[in-house]
């Protein structure tokens, strides 16, 4: 725990501007980023007499070992900072908001010829109108169902796209009226944007002039006796305001608004937002944070409007929410620059609007009181986990951050491994490192597992020594820094040691990784072995292992960890034997790249015929230059052609038509079964 007072900046040190300010810890990671309207009154605050700080705040100044930070013109900046900030350096004691679904929208493709109807998730796209979002996706298709006999915009796929202009035959909504059927030349492409644009504009909210337009016709038609036009429009004007009434009114003046309430106690708050359009609620959504910093609702409604529109979500006219920021202004200007146009940021006093935020406010308190339900034997099972293990290993305190290796080859080829990271008992797929063998040719697990760990800690000491911390040992090579962050704060591949190590194995496994340890000079990390026979826990140097209960909390959390290493490693050894076995002889060629060497086997039709083809007829290929088909050329006559491809059932030898260059043919069938290790 650290003193405050070591680092506290000299008086008068600290500017009286507006600005951002970071909080590290000893490793030199970012763990607090906050603003502040005038930095000195604010950052001084942090260096009281630590009984008078809120005992969140009083954690993180003594988790930290630095502060400093950085002066901006105007309060507006230093909102638009802090928020880029968060996003890049993840700080622990900052209020994230976490979202425990991704959340469906409806989306119309307007940047493709022929715009799709959708249901998306995750971020935004250019190009693309979005609708919602919506609680369910099945939501989404009911209405888009409802909406296609009026609007039969395309809803298929490209490849089912392509596939009906080929054959010249639409798919069945083509046949049932449900889409306009531009595949096959139905609808000309402006023709199918116009009704992907009325899509558009009804989901927009602009439903009343659709409406009188059909019942026009349709009296129209009922007058000139075409009663099954008249019919037909009839069930249309019926399915869009059925789609209506899906989306119930709420406000009369036909308002855009995103309404915002939070329910919080000690520790931990909710946050539920209403999308209302066109007077409409047209989407909710929710989100759950952990209150690891002193912040109050007003801070709460700050952060969420962070979150909710820096990522891109688009901004109404109007943003109620049940306690203004503190100063108000600068988010309302940065709301403003968002948009485009004036954004009113307000918490409603009266009327409906009010009306409709206590119903925001109730769903806000469900959650909250739902998420602590599911919650409490969640966060109390890791507890439990966590505890169970340090008591088996005799550890000083529980192991928050744990890494987990695992090695992984194919008979002795493509030695693989991997590196997973857990931290309080979840999964940080963010962390997650794979290795290639580099050291040694063929199978041998053991020194694998040893040349893994000291890579991973020899750059982990030489991170260290870049922050001035610990130098690395003379007799110890450093690795290349190249592929690392820089040493701002911004998180790097390996520079946080864990509090515990796992490998997957049994004795030998451990005692390789020990000795990786030690010839590296590091004392500090717990190590530990699982191995798969009998699930016992291997100790360095111990001739007999740790036996965990069966039914132990600890015991299944070391083996989701052991296991998704294994299932890591799995992964990236597979694709490292695909991408082997897929290399066909110009993949090697340099400067041909994935396109033109595809544009080359088309053109030609084979390897075979590419190998007799000229300089001149090279150059033919559209993107291949003089000097690409000399190289080719030169790559191609150097080699050997490959062995020609034998059918193994008549022994014929298959010709020219046979010979791929993405796929070697093998000259006889494999006898030995694979075996993949871990």
């Amino acid at each position: 725990m650290a003193d405050p007072s070591t680092y506290r900046p000299a008086p008068g040190a600290i500017p009286t501007s507006p600005g951002v300010y970071r909080f590290r810890d000893a490793h030199g990671r970012v763990i607090y980023v906050g603003k502040a309207k005038s930095l000195r009154p604010r950052l001084s605050s942090y260096f009281q007499d630590l009984a008078g700080l809120h005992p969140r705040t009083a954690t993180m100044v003594t988790t930290a070992a630095s502060v400093e930070w950085t002066v901006v013109g105007t309060e507006v900046e230093a909102l638009q900072l802090e928020y880029s900030w968060i996003k890049e350096y993840d700080p622990r004691f900052n209020v994230k908001y976490r979202d425990d679904k991704s959340y469906p929208e409806l989306a119309v493709t307007l940047d493709e010829e022929y715009p799709r109807v959708q249901v998306m998730r995750g971020a935004h796209k250019k190009g693309v109108r979005y609708f919602g979002p919506y609680g369910h996706a099945w939501a989404i298709r009911e209405t888009v169902d409802l909406l296609l006999r009026v609007f039969p915009v395309r809803t298929c796929s490209n490849g089912v796209f392509k596939r009906a202009r080929q054959v010249g035959r639409p798919c069945l909504l083509g046949y049932i009226g449900k889409c306009a059927a531009p595949c096959v030349g139905k609808v000309t492409a402006d023709e199918h944007r116009a009704l992907a644009e009325d899509f558009c504009d009804f989901m927009a909210g602009r439903t009343g002039n659709y409406l009188r337009r059909l019942e026009q016709q349709m009296q129209e038609a009922a007058a000139d006796m075409e009663y099954e036009k008249a019919a037909r429009l009839r069930d249309d004007i019926g399915a869009l305001k059925r789609a209506m009434e899906k989306n119930a009114v709420v406000l009369a003046d036909a308002t855009d608004a995103d309404l915002l309430a939070v329910a919080e106690d000690e520790l931990e708050a909710a946050v539920q937002i209403f999308h209302v359009r066109g007077g409409r609620v047209r989407g909710q959504r929710g989100w759950v944070t952990d209150k690891v910093e002193d912040v109050d609702t007003a801070g709460l409604v700050e952060h969420a409007l962070q979150q909710l529109y820096g990522g891109g979500e688009s901004v109404p006219r109007e943003v109620l929410v049940p306690a203004l920021p503190e100063p108000s202004e600068p988010v309302r200007e940065w709301l403003s620059g968002l948009r485009g146009s004036q954004v009113d940021l307000r918490t409603p006093q009266r009327g409906d609007k009010k009306d409709l935020m206590a119903t925001v406010q109730r769903n806000a308190q469900q959650a909250l009181a739902l998420h602590k339900t599911k919650r409490a034997s969640d966060l109390t099972t890791r507890s439990r986990a966590l505890q169970e293990i340090a008591d088996a290993l005799e550890l000083d305190s529980v192991p928050l951050r744990i890494e987990c290796y695992d090695i992984s080859h194919l008979q002795g080829e493509d030695v693989v491994a991997s590196m997973v990271v857990f931290e309080d008992g979840l999964a940080r797929k963010s962390e997650y490192r794979r290795f290639q063998i580099k050291g040694f040719e063929g199978q041998d697990d053991v020194r694998s597992m040893h040349e893994v760990i000291g890579r991973r800690f020899r750059r982990y000491l030489q991170e260290r020594e870049q922050t001035g911390e610990w130098a690395v040992p003379e007799e110890d090579e450093p690795e290349s820094a190249a592929g690392t962050r820089d040493d701002e704060g911004r998180p790097k591949r390996f520079a946080y040691p864990p509090q515990l190590l796992v490998v997957d194995g049994g004795q030998p496994q451990v005692a390789a990784a020990k000795r990786a340890l030690d010839e590296l000079g590091i004392d500090d990390v717990a190590l530990c072995g699982l191995a798969k026979r009998l699930e016992e826990v291997w100790l360095p140097g111990e001739d007999d292992p740790v036996v965990l209960p069966r039914s132990s909390e600890g015991l299944y959390l070391l083996q989701r960890v052991r296991d998704e290493a294994h299932r890591f490693a799995i992964s990236y050894q597979r694709n490292k034997r695909s991408k082997r076995l897929t290399a066909g002889e110009l993949d090697s060629v340099p400067g041909l790249g994935e396109t033109r060497r595809r544009a080359l086997l088309k053109h030609f039709g084979s390897l075979k015929k590419l190998r007799a083809a000229t300089v001149d007829e090279l150059c033919e290929v559209p993107g291949i230059g003089r000097r690409t088909a000399q190289t080719v050329a030169e790559a191609l006559s150097s080699r050997t052609p490959a062995a020609p491809a034998v059918n193994t059932a008549t022994g014929e030898i298959i010709e020219d038509g046979a010979e791929r260059a993405a796929e070697p043919v093998a000259a006889a069938p494999q006898t030995a079964p694979s075996q993949e290790t871990p």
